[in-house]
């Protein structure tokens, strides 16, 4: 039993992080900002080269709804335009007015933000450009079904995909897209040089941590793409939805340290004898409203395939929300 113990302990505590600077991530570092005002609708000012206008598609995974951002002056860049609606679309209009917009940027094909850059650009002629067509983090498996189909833009087609480091410019601000996966296999954030402003979309948010729900997204990817994201400097993050991240580095280590926790509270409950995802989620999100559960457990899925592929979880067959697990 001892021996076991330590066994345990040594797993969990492997999950003790470190970000750049040395400094160990906790989860007094992680928190969330829920008090925001979306003002649905109108043309917010963040800088003086930057707006954001709030899309009214409100959700228990989109929060008051999804940002769209107008960078520019005398000409503009739209990121993320969001879901295919009509308002939303008139209202980026209505807030661009005479300066053209000279490009429609996606961070992820969400349906909460993409589909709108085809309306966009019927209006206006602008190139769609940023994020490559959706893809799946991996192949699915023999007989599984997708959870986030549904959720999924396979329609978008851009004009140009951007890649790590590609930049564009726009109203002579430099726009540069970073490759940051994890919520998505497609997923870019864009830094702003002036302000040093990072555009983060759904990778990292202030009200809330990001869904990663396997085959679309991947934990280990996530988990690479906020060290990516540990090593710049930039001043303040704005989201895809809610208000800004305004200490980036010191909610970097609370979400690394949450996804941490969450991993070992997984390995403590396979050492307590639980084999199925269903009954861990019912006792590590205990406290949360079981109507969000079956997106905990894609949740749970995306560690335990980072679990298993790290070698300290046990499949009994395909990594799925019906397989049985026991530590290795």
């Amino acid at each position: 039993m001892v021996q076991f113990t330590m066994k345990l302990f040594t797993r969990i505590a492997g999950y003790k992080i470190y970000g750049p600077t040395k400094r160990k991530a906790v989860m007094s570092d992680l928190v969330h900002e829920r008090h925001f005002d979306p003002r649905h609708g109108e043309a917010v000012g963040l800088s003086d080269a930057v707006r954001r206008i709030t899309a009214r598609n409100p959700s228990p995974f989109t929060f008051h709804g999804t940002n769209t951002y107008l960078v520019g002056r005398s000409e503009i860049a739209v990121i993320d335009p969001g879901p295919e609606d009509e308002t939303h679309v008139a209202n980026i209009l209505a807030a661009a007015g005479r300066a053209p917009i000279a490009a429609i940027l996606v961070s992820h094909t969400h349906r909460d933000h993409s589909p709108a850059a085809r309306m966009l650009k019927a209006l206006t002629g602008a190139p769609v450009i940023g994020c490559a067509p959706h893809l799946a983090a991996r192949p699915l498996l023999k007989g599984e079904i997708n959870p986030l189909d549904a959720s999924s833009d396979s329609e978008h087609s851009p004009d140009r995909v951007m890649k790590e480091g590609d930049a564009i410019m726009v109203d002579g601000l430099k726009l540069t897209a970073l490759e940051t996966p994890g919520h998505t296999a497609n997923h870019l954030c864009f830094a702003l040089d002036e302000g040093d402003i990072l555009f983060s979309a759904d990778h990292v948010m202030a009200w809330s941590t990001s869904i990663i729900a396997p085959p679309d997204g991947s934990m280990r990817a996530y988990m690479a793409s906020l060290d990516k994201l540990m090593k710049r400097d930039n001043r303040i993050y704005f989201p895809g939805h809610g208000g800004p991240v305004n200490e980036p580095q010191r909610y970097l280590r609370g979400l690394k340290a949450h996804r941490h926790q969450r991993a070992a509270a997984i390995l403590r409950r396979l050492a307590a004898g639980d084999r199925f995802i269903p009954e861990m989620v019912e006792k590590i999100y205990a406290s949360t409203d079981k109507r969000l559960h079956k997106a905990a457990a894609l949740s749970v899925l995306a560690q335990m395939e980072a679990l298993v592929e790290e070698g300290k979880v046990m499949a009994n067959g395909p990594v799925t929300l019906g397989t049985a697990y026991r530590l290795a």
